[in-house]
């Protein structure tokens, strides 16, 4: 039992550390947004998505740890934390829950600060935009009708192959 719980807490606290390190390249991110630093940019946005990926297999590495111990306590695979940690040994369970504790609010952060950058590149697109239009007036906007086309193609929707020739 130990060594399933010295697991677990090792995913828990790796999960918290790749959660850190989002929050990190977002912080960034957002830094040069404000800073208005373009090539930058498109640079962070990779490495927030690899991060994310790291993430992803990081909880579900935690995931299958909290199964085996679910599992180990006589529990449904599916059994979420409140189910498990009455069912620790109370050094254990004081550990576990902490940790736990700290990855929920560390996920609300990076939440929050994912949907405050995403708002802060939809404001700077925007802007863009409008830089645009204001210096080209006749170029029409880039959004889809509701054909699904450009407005100004008048092309016959073609294959691939009949376009390439």
């Amino acid at each position: 039992m130990n060594s399933l719980l010295t697991n677990l807490v090792e995913s828990l606290r790796e999960e918290l550390k790749q959660y850190g390190e989002l929050l990190a390249q977002l912080d960034h991110q957002q830094q040069l947004v404000t800073q208005r630093r373009a090539p930058e940019l498109l640079q962070s946005v990779t490495g927030i998505n690899a991060q994310a990926d790291f993430v992803q297999a990081t909880r579900r590495e935690r995931e299958q740890r909290q199964r085996h111990v679910a599992i180990f306590l006589d529990l449904a695979e599916s059994a979420v934390f409140t189910e498990i940690l009455p069912r620790l040994p109370r050094h254990y369970g004081g550990l576990i829950q902490a940790l736990v504790q700290e990855n929920n609010e560390l996920l609300v952060r990076v939440q929050q600060r994912a949907r405050q950058n995403q708002l802060l590149l939809s404001h700077a697109v925007e802007l863009m935009q409008r830089f645009i239009n204001a210096l080209l007036p006749t170029v029409a906007p880039t959004t889809y009708n509701d054909a699904g086309r450009l407005p100004g193609n008048n092309f016959a929707p073609t294959a691939l192959y009949e376009a390439v020739g």
